[in-house]
């Protein structure tokens, strides 16, 4: 928990710099396992339809940067959806 906390953190101060597997074990810690893992793109559940939808993509092992700020999108709704 401590590194995903450390990632958030990171994502949120700076989300041009994350690498692909840390986003990848915040949206696992999150959402769960993936749909699919096999392409290159991981497409996570969400416990609601539409947007932000948590489809992402290693870039050279990096995240995208809009990737990044859907992921953190998602966590605050349904961080709000829980707690709220």
């Amino acid at each position: 928990m401590k590194k995903i906390n450390e990632t958030l953190k990171k994502m949120g101060n700076n989300p041009t710099n994350i690498g692909f597997i840390d986003l990848f074990k915040v949206c696992e810690f999150y959402f769960g396992k993936p749909r699919n893992k096999g392409t290159s793109h991981c497409i996570f559940k969400t416990p609601w339809q539409g947007d932000p939808r948590i489809n992402i993509q290693n870039a050279k092992g990096k995240a995208k940067v809009y990737q990044v700020k859907q992921v953190l999108l998602a966590i605050r709704k349904l961080e709000d959806k829980t707690h709220g």
